[in-house]
């Protein structure tokens, strides 16, 4: 599936964020230590801990002397010749920045700005641990940020707060805990509601939401969390985070679908609007798709056979690309010979900003919904062999 939202591949960050949700913790990663930037692939195979640069002793000094150091360590140049190398490296990294906080923490006044610092680059590098395997860091950032949370900073206790949020919902997910999923919604709305404009405690929630839709039977928990976080995301002054509710309140009525009507409105290819009263009593498949989404295309035989074999029993196809080079759409409409009505907006299609795609908050495609005779949503899981399923069932009585 394709996402609209860029995913990186540089600074480790396949290998070290997969596992966070929400959190900024590849920011505190060396800027230098590119993980994709292999100098020597055959030498993949050496020991983690060879050829890595040594680190200059942690100083005895201040916490500007220390401040100074770690800014020094983080801008290590460093090019691993191995993924195991890369993760030594971050690793010892990471426990040398925890030291180095501690020694900070433990000089730096209650209202000092060093204090924010440092317990900021503590619970990243903490985490960044955890992210590359060490099980002894995961209890650390549940102990340290529950410090936070007990703590007298404002600023710090929603750190800390944020990061049992988001240890809590890794270890949900990682279980398919159903149950524990549905409990971490009014927490993490409640920090919504603290600090609206908040771009992390925005970003964990997103990511959540998300989650929780591709959860076995998670579709009403993550309707909730749409309606939850979405209600605190338009009380923001953020226009970004604005904007992200809007988009939650597409993904609500997405999820919403099924057993209701949905509309299907837009302009088609050649340039006519599109009459939603022309599939009155039909079987439609409504197919979110582009000419350069690999599980699109592959998908597209699959449909065509749907339609030679349905068609004629009254079964419609409504595809709504979300193509930005007509050009492209229109040779491989072409090339393909696709039978049915396409949907596309002017100017350059719009893309991910199609108005229907928008309305339903489409994040991924293809995304595919099935719409009785009855004008209602019958399915949203209808890709591969159950889309023959699900029309067997639809036309049984079909001669």
């Amino acid at each position: 599936m394709f996402f609209p939202l860029a995913r990186s591949r540089r600074a480790g960050a396949a290998l070290l964020c997969a596992a966070a949700i929400g959190l900024s913790t590849c920011g505190s990663l060396p800027a230098q230590v590119v993980v994709d930037d292999i100098a020597d692939p055959s030498a993949a195979k050496k020991k983690a801990d060879d050829g890595l640069p040594e680190i200059d002793e942690i100083p005895d000094g201040s916490t500007e002397e220390l401040l100074a150091y770690i800014d020094k360590l983080h801008k290590t140049n460093f090019k691993p010749t191995s993924r195991q190398q890369a993760e030594a490296f971050l690793r010892k990294v990471a426990l040398t920045s925890v030291t180095v906080a501690d020694k900070i923490l433990a000089q730096a006044g209650p209202k000092d700005e060093a204090r924010l610092t440092a317990s900021r680059m503590k619970l990243q590098s903490l985490m960044l641990l955890t992210q590359i395997g060490d099980r002894e860091a995961e209890a650390a950032v549940a102990e340290f940020a529950k410090e936070l949370v007990a703590g007298g900073d404002t600023e710090l206790a929603a750190e800390g707060e944020r990061m049992l949020l988001v240890g809590d919902a890794k270890k949900a997910l990682q279980t398919q805990d159903l149950e524990a999923a549905e409990a971490l919604v009014p927490r993490i709305g409640a920090v919504l509601e603290k600090a609206p404009d908040d771009a992390q405690s925005a970003q964990l929630a997103m990511q959540f939401a998300g989650a929780l839709e591709h959860m076995p039977g998670g579709t009403a928990v993550a309707g909730k969390a749409y309606a939850t976080f979405g209600g605190a995301f338009a009380k923001s002054s953020n226009p970004q985070i604005k904007a992200m509710g809007e988009g939650f309140a597409g993904m609500l009525r997405r999820l919403s679908l099924i057993g209701n009507e949905m509309e299907i409105s837009g302009t088609s290819l050649d340039g006519q609007p599109f009459d939603q009263k022309s599939l009155a009593g039909k079987v439609v498949l409504v197919d979110f798709w582009a000419t350069w989404c690999g599980p699109c295309i592959a998908e597209m035989p699959n449909v065509l056979a749907a339609y030679e074999k349905y068609h004629d029993k009254g079964f419609e196809v409504v595809g709504i690309s979300l193509d930005t080079d007509r050009d492209a759409l229109e040779t491989f409409l072409k090339e393909k010979e696709i039978p049915w009505t396409i949907l596309y907006e002017e100017p350059q299609g719009q893309g991910w900003q199609h108005p229907l795609a928008s309305y339903y908050g489409i994040t991924g495609i293809p995304t595919v919904i099935l719409v009785g005779r009855n004008g209602k949503v019958v399915t949203m899981d209808v890709r591969g062999e159950k889309l023959g399923e699900e029309l067997g069932k639809l036309f049984k009585d079909a001669k």
